[in-house]
């Protein structure tokens, strides 16, 4: 059983509230999504693992027994092109669960016309394999759900 923990505090909104229809549809994979308290702040490490992939926007981590997360800070970010974000982390370095990844701040994503949301997705996953989904507020390092 793998435990995914919150990589920001704020409310657990589900991925059906993420303005992007691949996220939305659960096209790239089953989790839920953050809506982030407004300020800058650190995205965490959902769970221990590899740092498969790294971008300013975007993060997946792969834990030991394979499970992937991927953590995606706003919606449309990826246009930025790293403007705003700050690597705390280098793609290939071990994390530990809670350990910080990317700073960044929500209220500057929103005041440019973007959607701070953060989906956060099990790879790989079948949504029926996914328990315990928080709902409402969730401070860094809560569960988030749990999957396997």
């Amino acid at each position: 059983m793998t435990t995914v923990l919150a990589p920001m505090e704020g409310t657990a909104v589900g991925l059906a509230a993420v303005p992007d229809p691949v996220f939305s549809a659960g096209m790239v994979g089953p989790g839920t999504a953050i809506d982030p308290l407004r300020g800058p702040g650190k995205a965490v490490a959902p769970i221990a693992g590899k740092i498969m992939k790294l971008h300013p926007h975007a993060y997946v981590i792969v834990g030991d027994d394979g499970k992937g997360v991927l953590v995606h800070l706003g919606i449309d970010t990826v246009q930025l092109k790293g403007a705003g974000f700050q690597l705390l982390a280098a793609e290939g370095d071990r994390v530990s669960a809670g350990q910080p990844v990317v700073a960044w701040d929500p209220s500057a994503i929103e005041a440019g016309g973007r959607s701070p949301v953060c989906p956060v997705v099990a790879l790989d996953a079948l949504s029926e394999e996914l328990t315990g989904v928080a709902e409402g507020t969730v401070h860094v390092g809560d569960e988030l759900f749990s999957w396997g």
